[in-house]
């Protein structure tokens, strides 16, 4: 008599933890704030991120998570191409705006470079063309080449527990002075 082997799928391994909670938790890893930006056939589409971080120096690689259920990911599958801008302190209401709250006597102005939206006043900017993508749980991750990157002096715009903050600049840190 032969035996047949079956075949089990495991199922995938079920969490105790309350996504509530775990948001709040992960709350108090303190970040910085951007916009990522991407342009498809003449429009414009921007979301605020701030689950964004370096990944390679060589080659100059990033990353940026994105909720599947937003329309990013659909202008990103489209473009394949991204900026990642850095915002300043002082652009909290641009924050907002691309968070979904839109601010009332926002003005809006984009710099373009290599056909890329990039946000006027920002930190820092970086363009990518999308290497590879990696579904994850309810979000996908967008790795991206980095073609080009600036960064201009000024102080961050900082996301912790839940809210927008700014750098406390300590009288002892040299490059004020």
């Amino acid at each position: 008599m032969e035996l047949q082997q079956q075949s089990v799928e495991a199922a995938p391994p079920q969490s105790v933890v309350d996504p509530r909670t775990f948001r709040r938790v992960l709350g108090h890893f303190a970040t910085g704030v951007t916009v990522i930006t991407t342009a498809y056939e003449g429009q414009v589409h921007g979301m605020t991120a701030n689950a964004f971080m370096s990944v390679s120096l060589d080659p100059p690689l990033v990353l940026v998570s994105i909720d599947n259920r937003t329309r990013m990911r659909e202008w990103l599958e489209r473009s394949r191409r991204y900026a990642v801008n850095i915002l300043s302190s002082e652009q909290e209401a641009v924050a907002q705006h691309f968070a979904g709250r839109p601010q009332k006597n926002l003005a809006l102005s984009f710099l373009w470079k290599a056909e890329l939206p990039l946000l006027e006043k920002a930190l820092a900017h970086l363009l990518c063309q999308v290497k590879e993508v990696h579904p994850a749980g309810d979000h996908t991750l967008y790795i991206g080449l980095v073609e080009a990157l600036e960064a201009h002096e000024g102080l961050p715009l900082l996301f912790y527990s839940g809210n927008f903050r700014c750098l406390e600049v300590q009288i002892h840190d040299p490059w004020i002075w």
